[in-house]
């Protein structure tokens, strides 16, 4: 999730970079060089716990530490396919190799209360949007994969009509912490819980 690479023949990004071609508006699916992204089916879901859980372990978070929950997993629709959410996976050769999805923020709370499944009302006016799983299977990190993910995951919040982004992770997940920072995100807080610092981020849309 470290550098951007691919091949698009119809844009470019800062520095020249390539960006995902959009093939198809709704349901969105985009593609760059061999990767596709697409919206997420219910076949997936075996695919996306496992990979999500994968990117965990990767770096050392584990049931029961106060930060890791699952539990969003299984209630896939409700939370990001029919309330204004989204979620994307990325496959090449037909296989799930990365993913990511959005969440209305008022949804899910956040803090130690979101590890035990806790949820929360939520708003009939769209404010914030939270940009969460964003995950990239090992064997294929390093090709701009995760890049590519939060660039079209920020393209479907402003055309949800968003206005701001928000987003957090471990202080040791350090790679994701610089791809948000590449991306103008700002820090706005930090929280110890258990034995682990959570990092807080936003990104204003409009």
């Amino acid at each position: 999730m470290t550098t951007f690479e691919g091949t698009s023949p119809q844009g470019a990004g800062p520095a020249g970079r390539p960006v995902p071609v959009r093939l198809a508006q709704e349901p969105p699916v985009w593609r760059l060089g061999e990767l596709r992204l697409r919206r997420y089916r219910p076949g997936d879901h075996a695919t996306v716990l496992r990979l999500h859980r994968e990117g965990l372990a990767q770096v050392g978070l584990r049931p029961g530490d106060g930060v890791y929950y699952d539990h969003d997993f299984f209630r896939m629709e409700e939370i990001y396919l029919t309330n204004d959410g989204e979620f994307l996976v990325g496959e090449t050769g037909g296989a799930i190799v990365a993913m990511g999805g959005l969440r209305r923020a008022d949804l899910v709370p956040g803090g130690r209360a979101r590890a035990f499944g806790a949820t929360v009302l939520g708003s009939p006016e769209l404010d914030a949007v939270e940009m969460v799983r964003l995950r990239v299977r090992p064997d294929h990190q390093g090709r701009g994969y995760g890049t590519a993910l939060v660039r079209m995951l920020e393209e479907r919040a402003v055309e949800l009509g968003y206005r701001v982004l928000r987003a957090d992770t471990t202080s040791r997940q350090t790679t994701a912490l610089a791809l948000y920072h590449r991306f103008g995100w700002r820090e706005t807080r930090r929280e110890r819980i258990g034995g682990l610092v959570n990092v807080y981020l936003e990104k204003r849309l409009r």
